[in-house]
Parts: structure tokens; C-alpha cells; sequence
């Protein structure tokens, strides 16, 4: 009799018990473990802020540029460069605006993870700044960027700082300015 009152409460549970069934198997548990693993890497790298490298030709030069004339805060490495990500694209030692052709079998370098500096360009966005250009005319400092987007930010960042800048091309972006010791530094975005 008590069967019968609450069988009607049973009934929509025996027929879940099948697909209970097949979710719990171990094919349903790899698909829960796919899932929730694609949802973890999504959340992770949605999370990271965006990256933009800049290649210079002096690494103690540019600290003194980013952080002395621009005063740009000291950002920490982020999560997903950790593993190497940026230097596994192959030439990021060799300055794209010269190419590979000239240049000895033995003067590529690819640049150990810890090099170059981090900056918080904005509030998700970081700047890399890494070896790797080529001087230019003069023994000119160079900084080349592939990003537009950065280069314009940074020029933002010096005209708002009031330092003097000579601005040579708007497509590609190239600019020039001079920092404390009076270095000409030039600002190149590098064409696609």
C-alpha cells in the first residue's frame, strides 16, 4: 500500500536511473573531466592580461626609458609566459625589420625565460620588453613592436609626460625621443 501511495514520486527517479547510469560510467567521467578541464583553461586564459613585446637593442637602456622617463610600474611575470610561450615562437631573438638572411649561423639566440622586463602598460595589458633589435643609423637605440595598438600607447605615454618626440610616420608608427642622457631612441612598428 505504501508502495503504491508513492510510486507516482518514484517514477520520473527510475527513469533518470539509465542516464544517472551512463553519465557515471567511465566514458561519462572523462567527458566531465574534459569539460571541466576546458572550462578551467578558458577561465585561466580569458583571465590573462594581453602581452606586447617590444624587442630592443639595449636592455639596461630601455629599463632606464620605461621605468625612469615613463614611470611605468614593474608588472609580474604572467601565469602562461611561465612556460616558455613567447621564445617557442621560434626568432624572437632576430629583429624582424633586418631578417635572417644576413646574419652568421651562430648569431641566433633564443633568450632565456628570464630575461627582459615586464610593465603594466594599462590595467590588463602588460609590455615585454626583450633583446633582440638590431641598432640603428648612428648606433641609434631601436625599440620594434609588431603591435600598433602598443607603439600608440606609448606615444600616448610620452606626450603626456611632456618629453620631447619627433613623430616620423603614422603608418607604419615611428617616432623618435630622447631620454635622460640624451639617447635618440627609435620607436618602430614593424609593417605586416
Amino acid at each position: 500500500m505504501i508502495q503504491f501511495l508513492f510510486w507516482p514520486m518514484f517514477e520520473p527517479m527510475g527513469a533518470l536511473l539509465p542516464a544517472l547510469d551512463s553519465l557515471f560510467s567511465t566514458q561519462g567521467i572523462m567527458v566531465m573531466l574534459l569539460v571541466a578541464y576546458a572550462g578551467a583553461m578558458w577561465m585561466f586564459l580569458s583571465s590573462a592580461p594581453k602581452v606586447h613585446t617590444i624587442m630592443v637593442s639595449d636592455l639596461n637602456v630601455a629599463r632606464e626609458f620605461y621605468e625612469g622617463l615613463l614611470n611605468m610600474a614593474v608588472a609580474d611575470v604572467p601565469l602562461h609566459y611561465y612556460y616558455n610561450y613567447e621564445q617557442s615562437l621560434g626568432a624572437a631573438s632576430l629583429d624582424p625589420i633586418y631578417g635572417m638572411s644576413g646574419l652568421p649561423t651562430g648569431a641566433v639566440q633564443t633568450p632565456m625565460q628570464s630575461e627582459g622586463l615586464w610593465y603594466q602598460l594599462k590595467k590588463n595589458t602588460q609590455l615585454h620588453v626583450i633583446t633582440g633589435a638590431q641598432y640603428g643609423k648612428g648606433d641609434r637605440h631601436r625599440h620594434v613592436c609588431f603591435d600598433h595598438d602598443c607603439l600608440e600607447s606609448i606615444l600616448l605615454r610620452v606626450q603626456s609626460r611632456r618629453l620631447r618626440f619627433k613623430l616620423r610616420s603614422r603608418k607604419p608608427l615611428n617616432f623618435l625621443v630622447k631620454d635622460m642622457a640624451e639617447r635618440v631612441i627609435e620607436m618602430a612598428e614593424v609593417a605586416d
